[in-house]
């Protein structure tokens, strides 16, 4: 059980944060490693008051990975060294306006050497806060953009499937040809022309 955290003075890391910097090491690398440090995170947030404005933070920053390549590839460098990887992380962030408990965690990521997982913990956290809010995350790619009227019609489907309160994250992928495929979790519902298409040529070739 990580202990709750003592007030930090300005640039130290929080005791909860040191607990996972120094037990971090001993887990391989993956979802195990990603939700100790998510799960650390979302309740210093939250001790702190501030779980809205990092949840918001923490979005941001998948952005920022996501959109600079630049930034990606200090993450995923094996060979920086480890006081270069913070102050070069903790450089990128303060430029970019993040808060100091932003700065702070993603410091200790990179002191324990795991900011080639930062963009999963990212996903991760992010995850962790549509659970606890009981929120359900459809990850859904169509071969066109859906309408808002397609929306609210695949919103009620899933409802009617046992899933509340549904967040979309949308992707085109024109190659579906048309139809869509959803995921929610470990499910898939895939009702692609394409899925469809591949589906009669191997009942034809069956039938042959």
């Amino acid at each position: 059980m990580l202990e709750a955290p003592r007030r930090a003075v300005p640039g130290s890391l929080p005791d909860r944060m040191r607990s996972v910097a120094s037990t971090g090491s001993a887990v391989s690398h993956g979802g195990g490693v990603a939700d100790r440090y998510a799960t650390a995170l979302y309740s210093l947030a939250d001790d702190e008051r501030a779980l809205d404005e990092t949840v918001r933070q923490m979005a941001r920053l998948g952005e920022l990975i996501d959109g600079s390549a630049d930034f990606r590839r200090l993450l995923a460098s094996p060979l920086i060294d480890i006081r270069e990887g913070v102050a070069a992380s903790r450089a990128v962030l303060e430029q970019e306006g993040f808060s100091p408990l932003i700065v702070r965690f993603v410091g200790v990521v990179a002191a324990n050497r795991r900011l080639t997982i930062l963009r999963q913990i990212v996903a991760t956290f992010a995850a962790l806060v549509a659970a606890r809010r009981g929120l359900v995350t459809a990850e859904v790619t169509t071969a066109h953009p859906l309408t808002d009227v397609q929306r609210e019609s695949l919103r009620a489907r899933l409802i009617e499937a046992g899933y509340g309160n549904v967040n979309f994250r949308e992707q085109v992928d024109p190659s579906l040809l048309g139809g869509l495929v959803v995921r929610v979790g470990s499910r898939l519902f895939d009702s692609s022309l394409r899925s469809r298409l591949h589906r009669l040529k191997f009942a034809m070739k069956g039938a042959a």
